[in-house]
């Protein structure tokens, strides 16, 4: 299936680990063009450098999206580069685990991480979406249906980003831009790998996580996040906005008898 998506070009934050670098992959595989807005150099030119020998665009913009001003300074580098934007990806973030015993400046930093920028990202670029009747795309997260305990500021971030994207699709329908979230529960990324090596026993931690998890008794991969992603910023998804779809093998909603398993 062609899924429309040759020669748009994307901008996905937090796009070189994880669920963001599936995510430009799988961009660059529809023949879009991207600019992988991150904190950290190293994988973004190492992601720059590998397409750029094959002739595709994946532009690194080094910038920390906490400080807000980075936001509008990204998506403007994102324009000059590409002279216009079609897609908006908001995927940075990190559950940071800022509790009720953090202090209120520890939440409302762990907010900046989480949540702040997804709105100044799309503050700054909604001229540009609206220009070419694009699509925004929202990163969130179970927990901010389910909770998990410890965490409140991640929780509060991604239950505003599930907000923020009924909100933004019915501010843009007038201007036929589509906004849509992506919830992903427990998916195999790096960064999951490194938290579970933390446990006294990781492989019998990972073997009860894939227990609970209904379709496979498996993690989802990251490429089945960002295939979802891809397919609801092409044209090919023309009349879903609003939604707030997951991706998490029934991890979230199906009957406990089914995850306790």
């Amino acid at each position: 299936m062609d899924l429309g998506l040759t020669d748009k070009v994307v901008l996905v934050t937090g796009g070189s680990k994880g669920i963001g670098e599936g995510i430009v992959r799988s961009f660059l595989a529809e023949g879009a063009k991207v600019a992988n807005v991150n904190r950290s150099t190293a994988e973004g030119l190492a992601m720059e450098a590998e397409y750029a020998a094959v002739g595709k665009e994946c532009a690194f913009i080094q910038a920390d999206l906490c400080a807000v001003e980075n936001c509008q300074a990204a998506v403007e580098q994102a324009l000059a580069r590409f002279g216009r934007l079609d897609v908006v990806v908001n995927n940075a973030g990190v559950n940071d685990g800022v509790g009720l015993d953090a202090s209120p400046a520890e939440f409302v930093a762990s907010l900046q991480r989480n949540l702040i920028h997804y709105f100044a990202i799309v503050h700054h670029a909604v001229d540009a979406i609206k220009a070419t009747r694009g699509a925004i795309i929202n990163i969130s997260s179970k927990v901010s249906v389910t909770g998990q305990g410890g965490t409140s500021a991640y929780a509060a971030a991604k239950g505003g980003i599930n907000g923020l994207t009924r909100e933004w699709a019915v501010d843009l329908a007038p201007f036929d831009v589509r906004v849509n979230a992506v919830v992903p529960a427990e998916t195999w990324t790096p960064l999951y790998a490194n938290w579970l090596e933390t446990l006294p026993d990781p492989a019998a931690a990972k073997q009860q996580i894939e227990r609970m998890i209904p379709l496979g008794h498996r993690f989802t991969t990251t490429e089945e996040l960002a295939d979802m992603v891809v397919f609801l910023a092409s044209p090919r998804s023309s009349h879903t906005t609003g939604q707030i779809i997951y991706v998490d093998g029934g991890y979230t909603h199906f009957d406990r008898k089914l995850t306790g398993m």
